[in-house]
Order: C-alpha cells, then sequence, then structure tokens
C-alpha cells in the first residue's frame, strides 16, 4: 500500500510495515486461516500467554481480570469465531481478521461498527519479549478482554465514530494521541490503587511493572486537553501514564463534539511525552 490509503504511526519510529496485504478485502479485513499456524507458533503463543498470566494479577483491573480466565486462550491460538459467539452475546463486538495496521478511516470505521481489527500474524520467536508493532497475542491478550465490558465497549464505538468525523478536520494525530494514552497505555485509580487497563502494558512482560512501580514515568490524572496535546514515542517505555477514574468518566469526558476542541488545541504548544505542567494532578 502507498499514498493515503497507507496506515500511518504517528509516534516516533523507524520500523517498517508488516504483514501480508495481498488478500485483503476492500474493508482491509481477511480470513484468518488457522491452518497457517505452526507447532512452533502454537508453543509460542502459550508460553506468551502463560507468562502474561503470571503478571497482570494485582496489576490489571478487575474488568479484564474478570473476562480473561473465562477466555480459555491458554490452549492455542483464539479461533475468531469462537470468540465472536460470545463476544456478541456480551456487548455486540466482534474481532475481524486484519493483516496488520491499517489506514485510520478503515480502523475507525470497523470500530464504528463495533468490530475490532485483530492481526493475524504472532511475533517470531526473537521478539518473544519486545514487539513494536501489535501482533495477534497484543491484539487478543490487551484489547479483547474489555470488549466485554459494555462501558468500555461503548467508548470504543464513540471512538471510532469521532475519528471518521476528524478524518476531515485534520485532526487524526489528536485521536492517535488519546487512543494511545487510553487504549494502549491507560491507567485507572481503583480502591486497591493504580491498575493497567492499557493493552500496550498488559501485553507486555516488562512495561506491565514498570507502569505501576518505578519513578522515572509520571503519572497524571486524566485531562482531556492535556492528553491531545502530549506527543508519545512507540519504541520504549512511556514517560507519561494518564490516569482515570473509571471507565464511565473516561466515556463521559470523551463523549463530546470535538470539532471546536481540535481548534482550541491546535492554537497551543504541544508537549513532549516526559512533559510536567504545574497544573498535573499527579498519581505517586
Amino acid at each position: 500500500m502507498t499514498g493515503k490509503d497507507a496506515p500511518v504511526t504517528f509516534g516516533a519510529s523507524t520500523h517498517g510495515l508488516r504483514g501480508d496485504y495481498s488478500a485483503m478485502l476492500p474493508d482491509y479485513s481477511v480470513v484468518q486461516d488457522y491452518s497457517i499456524y505452526t507447532e512452533a507458533e502454537q508453543d509460542r503463543w502459550q508460553r506468551l500467554y502463560a507468562r502474561q498470566m503470571r503478571l497482570v494479577p494485582g496489576r490489571a483491573c478487575p474488568e479484564f481480570l474478570d473476562v480473561i480466565d473465562t477466555l480459555d486462550f491458554v490452549a492455542g491460538i483464539p479461533r475468531f469465531a469462537d470468540v465472536n459467539e460470545r463476544l456478541a452475546a456480551a456487548t455486540g463486538w466482534s474481532v475481524v481478521a486484519v493483516p496488520g495496521l491499517l489506514p485510520e478511516k478503515a480502523f475507525f470505521a470497523h470500530l464504528a461498527a463495533r468490530r475490532f481489527p485483530v492481526t493475524v500474524w504472532l511475533r517470531d520467536e526473537t521478539e518473544f519479549d519486545y514487539i513494536v508493532e501489535p501482533d495477534i497475542f497484543h491484539d487478543f491478550f490487551g484489547h479483547v478482554p474489555l470488549l466485554f465490558d459494555p462501558v468500555f465497549a461503548d467508548y470504543m464505538q464513540a471512538y471510532g465514530r469521532g475519528g471518521l468525523k476528524a478524518d476531515g478536520l485534520h485532526a487524526l494525530e489528536y485521536l492517535a494521541r488519546l487512543y494511545w494514552y487510553t487504549v494502549e497505555f491507560g491507567l485507572v485509580h481503583t480502591k486497591a490503587g493504580l491498575r493497567i487497563y492499557g493493552a500496550g502494558i498488559l501485553s507486555s512482560p516488562s512495561e506491565i511493572d514498570y507502569a505501576l512501580s518505578s519513578e522515572k514515568p509520571r503519572r497524571i490524572g486524566f485531562d482531556l486537553r492535556r492528553v491531545l496535546r502530549s506527543k508519545y514515542k512507540i519504541d520504549t517505555f512511556q514517560g507519561t501514564y494518564f490516569v482515570i477514574e473509571d471507565f464511565a468518566q473516561l466515556f463521559a469526558e470523551t463523549a463530546q463534539d470535538f470539532t471546536a476542541l481540535y481548534r482550541e488545541v491546535a492554537k497551543q504548544p504541544q508537549l513532549e511525552a516526559d512533559a510536567l505542567l504545574a497544573e498535573d494532578r499527579l498519581f505517586n
């Protein structure tokens, strides 16, 4: 893919695009050919899954933990059709197989229709501990469990609808930041303390501890304008994590029409990934 229909990554990275796009349909979906997964890949999936399941207790948010044990992903790479039966019954969502990263408009269109794009390929053994671009393990382990939560599921659909509108407002970079700092790397303040709901953290063997315990990053109370102004990098641990109180807050604060907000934010200085403002509300 080239030109305007090619996927765009707004975070700083030199990593090239992966995935086989030769057999995709007009909506950028593909068929999950389960026969392509080798015994080595099934074994790799099981080891990836077992490792993360040892790490998420006491770190992941309750909504994630309530679901992950019931999905039986430990048995092997999931069959999309089987997962969709349960997901549709729970929240009306489904997962759709895709070759890799999608152009923004195609991605937003899937979300707006309550379809979550899931990459079909699995990382190589050399990428066992770290992978830059999302693979099937990241997408399934990190994202799918929270699609069973009705409030979070509604937020994801609203995000997709907002993205389709933003496409004509030259504001996609702002929405990329919102997605990054919530869906991928968000924290939530619970009665038990800070917990993780971001898929990029939940599927990582090392950032899952770093996000909650390291003294290096800033953990800042969620502020929509602050998030939209904040840059990010995709090849390193985060310099900043934004903390919501619950999914209801996230949905409420992002339900507004962003048209005027985009114009407002465009006039303000953009913030580096590790910036600290006097008005930031910090969490230890």
